[in-house]
């Protein structure tokens, strides 16, 4: 199955509250997404790993997922190992994706910025054909993503770009809701953490709100780039 676009996630729910809405405008205009955990996200304090796999396919189908994979490393202890790298590139090249999602380049959880250069690196090495894989006894054939995308999260990152997402503002709210376990939940008896209070939603329509203005859009997810992309038409610019 070949996606158009590819998003990976040191935890079950990164994506969703960071690139949701990207996500699910791609969706309605017909492209192929998928997204690929590389952990469990098993030293959460609420939940467990059986009610994050849950929660993940409940709003892989709002959303309208292709896929949805997980790669069972570590959580909070996976390293920028060759046996991982080689883990994303069997994804990539299994999906070939003409655009790679990933996490924010720095932030809070120690695990995201380690998720972004090790996704970003095994993108690049996926295009080495000297890189020898196999998945499911077939040899697998080099890809290299076109564009490689880092999506923002809980530290405050001036994007580099951003994408209107204001038709699909409370699909995405929906779409973190999945997680009943991480967010708000008035009959929820687990510890309280910085995510779990009503008000994070009200944060998220900020930080969206926030991202949108400076580009004259009500509501908008911002992204930054490792390299200069180009545009063929400048007139096409919001």
């Amino acid at each position: 199955m070949k996606l158009d676009i590819l998003a990976f996630a040191a935890h079950p729910d990164d994506v969703e509250i960071s690139a949701a809405g990207t996500l699910l405008k791609y969706v309605a205009e017909g492209k192929s997404i998928g997204i690929v955990d590389l952990t469990e996200g098993e030293l959460g304090t609420r939940g467990n790993v059986q009610t994050r796999y849950e929660e993940a396919e409940k709003a892989a189908n709002i959303m309208g997922l292709s896929v949805r994979d997980n790669l069972r490393m570590k959580d909070g202890f996976f390293d920028d190992s060759e046996d991982n790298k080689r883990l994303i590139i069997q994804q990539i090249r299994k999906y070939q994706p003409e655009i790679v999602f990933c996490n924010s380049i720095l932030d809070r959880h120690p695990d995201h910025g380690k998720a972004a250069k090790l996704v970003e690196d095994a993108c690049f090495l996926s295009g080495l054909r000297k890189i020898e894989t196999e998945l499911d006894g077939e040899i697998q054939k080099e890809h290299r993503p076109r564009l490689v995308l880092h999506y923002i999260q809980d530290y405050h990152i001036d994007p580099d770009f951003v994408v209107d997402v204001t038709p699909f503002v409370d699909l995405k709210i929906e779409v973190v809701k999945a997680y009943t376990s991480q967010f708000f939940n008035p009959n929820s008896n687990e510890p309280e953490t910085p995510i779990s209070g009503e008000e994070f939603f009200d944060f998220l329509k900020a930080r969206m709100m926030s991202m949108g203005r400076p580009a004259g859009l009500k509501y908008a997810e911002g992204f930054t780039v490792s390299r200069i992309f180009g545009v063929k038409d400048i007139f096409n610019l919001l």
